[in-house]
């Protein structure tokens, strides 16, 4: 059995349960080094301080997870096959019902809940959510490694996106040249949707890129990141285009102090509430508070938005090994957004910034 699963059987024990199947994506490479897309099919580790690990997989992907490293048990089924039953005659088979099982309720359908329920009619459920998120939440030298060269193809990804500014081009077509360029890197996917916004657009925090062109005086924000063996990047950065106002410049500069500054607060021990503060005085001393809609970051690691939520009411300290964003913006209805985000690994004397792109303010042509 391999560390991780280890552990997770450790946290099973400590809280008294004896058993988890998990079936998320994330957590299930996580657990077995197997990374795959399931779609609507069912892949799982299933956990038990009374057996030895089990997977669960479609038969067409049987040899890819024994190819990935899994040595263990393996239950693999044909699509007209019932995984759930072939499930249960393993259990029965062994005479190892559990008697309590974690599911992560955060992934869980309730058609996979019904299921589960029908086959375990005696089993107490449980949430391990929790648990799997501290498992994940501190990484290793490893994930360290990777998380680093993502973000330097989210560095170059970029870099690309800034130099295919011109009069005239599209945010899409800025999206697809990024997107291309990275295939030629050899990034497989991006690890979200690529963002690519001009003009007043910058002021929705989500917005949607479309045919809209890049004209002078627009701003341009770009959000990306890509999925490097397994794990991703994620980063922003806003531009202006041959000419930039003095309002602009000004949100400019306060948005990259307040990145500067919760950058300085990330300290360990130190609270993640803290982190949101230091950039949201910044932020509010300026005028700007209202402008300022969303929490100040994420975690980052196999998800691009996984545990912590780096909002204002969280009491968690941060600890060395954690993988998070800092991503302060302001957002003006008819004059435009900026946000500028970046990587962060916490070390045990503070805050390494991990993506590398230049972040004083350019102006493009």
């Amino acid at each position: 059995m391999n560390e991780r699963l280890n552990n997770l059987l450790r946290k099973l024990q400590n809280n008294n349960m004896d058993s988890a199947l998990i079936t998320s994506k994330a957590n299930f490479y996580y657990l077995t080094n197997y990374y795959t897309e399931p779609h609507e099919r069912l892949i799982g580790v299933f956990v038990s301080n009374r057996l030895d690990p089990v997977m669960i997989v479609p038969k067409m992907e049987a040899e890819d997870a024994r190819a990935a490293g899994w040595s263990g048990e393996l239950i693999s089924y044909f699509d007209h096959e019932d995984p759930w039953k072939l499930f249960l005659d393993y259990l029965t088979k062994h005479n190892k019902v559990p008697q309590s099982i974690g599911l992560e309720h955060d992934h869980i359908t309730l058609e996979r809940l019904e299921a589960i329920e029908r086959i375990l009619p005696k089993t107490t459920i449980f949430d391990v959510k929790e648990i799997m998120a501290n498992l994940r939440v501190v990484k290793n030298k490893k994930e360290y490694t990777l998380l680093k060269q993502a973000a330097a193809l989210a560095d170059f990804g970029i870099e690309t996106g800034v130099n295919a500014i011109s009069e005239g081009v599209t945010e899409l077509e800025l999206i697809a040249k990024i997107e291309y360029e990275l295939k030629k890197q050899g990034v497989r996917e991006m690890s979200f949707t690529t963002m690519a916004l001009a003009g007043a657009k910058t002021a929705s925090p989500h917005g949607t890129p479309s045919n809209v062109k890049i004209t002078p005086g627009d701003l341009v924000l770009f959000d990306l990141g890509v999925i490097f063996e397994g794990y991703c990047s994620d980063i922003t950065r806003t531009v202006a285009y041959k000419s930039i106002t003095d309002e602009q410049k000004q949100i400019y500069k306060t948005v990259l102090a307040a990145e500067l500054h919760a950058i300085d607060a990330s300290k360990p021990n130190t609270a993640v509430g803290k982190v949101d503060y230091a950039a949201r005085e910044t932020i509010e001393k300026a005028g700007y508070g209202d402008y300022f809609t969303h929490r100040i970051g994420h975690g980052l690691g196999i998800e691009t938005h996984e545990y912590p939520s780096m909002h204002s009411n969280n009491e968690l300290p941060l600890k060395s090994g954690m993988c998070f964003t800092i991503e302060p913006g302001i957002y003006m209805p008819n004059i435009g957004g900026v946000r500028i985000e970046d990587m962060i690994f916490m070390t045990e004397k503070g805050a390494e910034i991990l993506t590398a792109y230049p972040k004083q303010l350019q102006i493009i042509g």
